[in-house]
């Protein structure tokens, strides 16, 4: 199959991939060494794979690499600081225990930072329902809902 140019930000730098017109962006974002981004059910219900496509979480599974042409991606490296310093997004994740096993962590946290750009003090139901597109395998969802309610308290002081 005859390979495409895709051009997009990824991570705040632009790149160009080239890639069949059925890569999906989940296999893309792989391929090219991106490891937070992880497969799980390739089918869009688990999360695992969550990027913000211009600011919005979605499964990178469902998109065609294609159609990010000239948007922009962000997945959990990119919210790492230029000092390697973890985002408050990230360092509330470690502190409360919302990491287990990492399998879902990049995709949680990436969901979690959307959240709280949007909603900077959500309720209990709020992040339940932003969340509910994200499955925890370790089924440890008090320290999910625990992490994001300390990635809010970060951002406050932050601020």
């Amino acid at each position: 199959m005859t390979k495409r140019e895709v051009h997009f930000t990824l991570n705040g730098r632009s790149v160009t991939y080239e890639v069949e017109p059925r890569t999906t962006l989940l296999r893309a974002l792989r391929h090219h060494g991106v490891t937070s981004v992880k497969r799980g059910c390739e089918e869009g219900e688990c999360g695992t794979c969550t990027v913000l496509l211009d600011g919005v979480p979605v499964k990178s599974c469902t998109v065609l690499a294609l159609e990010v042409e000239g948007r922009s991606v962000l997945t959990a490296e990119g919210l790492v600081g230029k000092d390697g310093k973890l985002h408050p997004v990230q360092q509330a994740f470690v502190e409360e225990g919302g990491i287990q096993c990492g399998f879902c962590t990049p995709g949680m946290v990436l969901t979690t930072y959307a959240l709280l750009k949007k909603n900077p003090d959500p309720s209990e139901d709020e992040i339940r329902l932003a969340l509910a597109g994200n499955l925890c395998r370790c089924t440890g969802y008090a320290g999910i809902f625990r992490s994001v309610k300390r990635a809010a308290e970060l951002l406050k002081d932050q601020a």
